[in-house]
């Protein structure tokens, strides 16, 4: 039986594991390294069985910070060429539909998965929302999550080396610029604070999608487009708010056994390499058309997570907003089409 104990140790354990590895990657100067060797450390740890675990609470609050955090990058600048980003919204759908196909097949014939499993693994949405209609559909539940827990973790630990490998731009630690801890007045923490509890309210009730990251990313825009506040987060509450998130991503291979993560990571880098292909591909031909800067489109095609995306944006001096709406819009477009083409298909 368990201990009353046991969960407070894992955590604690797990945000120390998460801590060192994130240091680990800061100390020799890589690319977002709080995120990376969080998800490095604590994916490691649930493979060598250790035991890792974030309590379903400890998300929530660090995301939110996260979004206020980004919030801070809107201006009212921003409004003077968003409609330049029409067409790049526009070329979302075909991609998702070509990585849909691509991928679906892959899964079906180098992977041997069944139909609901393979439509649903190949679907590049949120894995939560994946996992609940695969469910529905009769998929394999553990295989999907783990399908697209795989991606987000090496598109996330991929993409800087990446970005730096064509673009020759340095993501390193000091990238986004150092804000000390002392800077940060009291007026500033209530406006952050109004940031974060309005605009997790606002999420929740208006059901947004990533309601914990978006809500309080508006409620910050806001603000800061209003001219009401110009208050940014302390560097030291972003790693933190980057360990939570990494360790979060790393703990989903801790209840799986170690045999199935090879066998899907095995398959994953497969699949993760013909993505980040397409998404070079995409990025490169909407960058020609369109003038939008090649490493914005990048990390707005890449079906990442929206906070590991929006982070990476941050630090490259990336058009933020440019890179959510278009995450916010290929989100709702996989939630709202997967399901109805799925049965379609099925027919």
């Amino acid at each position: 039986m368990r201990k009353t104990g046991a969960p407070v140790v894992e955590f604690a354990l797990t945000l120390a594991l998460g801590a060192l590895g994130g240091w680990a990657m800061w100390h020799f100067d890589m690319p977002l390294a709080w995120l990376a060797g969080a998800i490095i450390a604590t994916g490691v740890g649930g493979l060598l069985r250790l035991p890792v675990a974030m309590p379903p609470f400890a998300r929530p609050p660090m995301t939110a910070a996260l979004g206020a955090m980004l919030g801070t990058s809107f201006s009212p600048a921003m409004f003077e060429h968003t409609g330049s980003w029409l067409l790049s919204l526009g070329g979302l759908a075909v991609f998702i539909a070509a990585a849909g196909a691509l991928f679906y097949i892959y899964f079906r014939r180098v992977a041997g998965f069944d139909h609901a499993t393979a439509y649903f693994s190949a679907m590049p949405g949120g894995l939560v929302d994946m996992v609940t209609l695969g469910i529905e559909e009769g998929g394999d539940e553990k295989m999907i999550a783990l399908v697209h827990a795989v991606r987000i973790f090496l598109v996330a630990l991929s993409l800087p080396f990446l970005i730096q490998s064509f673009t020759g731009v340095a993501l390193d630690r000091t990238a986004a610029g150092f804000v000390p801890l002392a800077s940060i007045g009291a007026n500033d923490l209530l406006w952050f604070s109004l940031a974060v509890f309005i605009g997790a309210g606002a999420g929740i009730l208006l059901r947004l999608p990533a309601r914990y990251l978006l809500g309080p990313m508006s409620a910050s825009a806001i603000m800061h487009v209003m001219g009401l506040t110009h208050f940014q987060l302390p560097s030291s509450a972003s790693a933190a708010a980057q360990i939570v998130i990494g360790a979060t991503i790393g703990c989903r291979f801790a209840m799986a056994p170690p045999r199935k993560i090879m066998e899907v990571v095995g398959l994953s880098f497969g699949s993760t390499g013909l993505l980040l292909s397409m998404t070079l591909s995409f990025a490169g031909v909407l960058s020609y058309l369109t003038g939008d800067p090649f490493t914005a489109l990048v990390l707005a095609y890449s079906p990442g997570g929206v906070a590991e995306m929006s982070l990476i944006a941050l630090s490259l001096g990336v058009e933020v907003p440019f890179v959510v709406l278009h995450h916010i819009v290929r989100l709702i477009l996989v939630m709202v089409g997967a399901a109805a083409v799925f049965r379609w298909v099925k027919r």
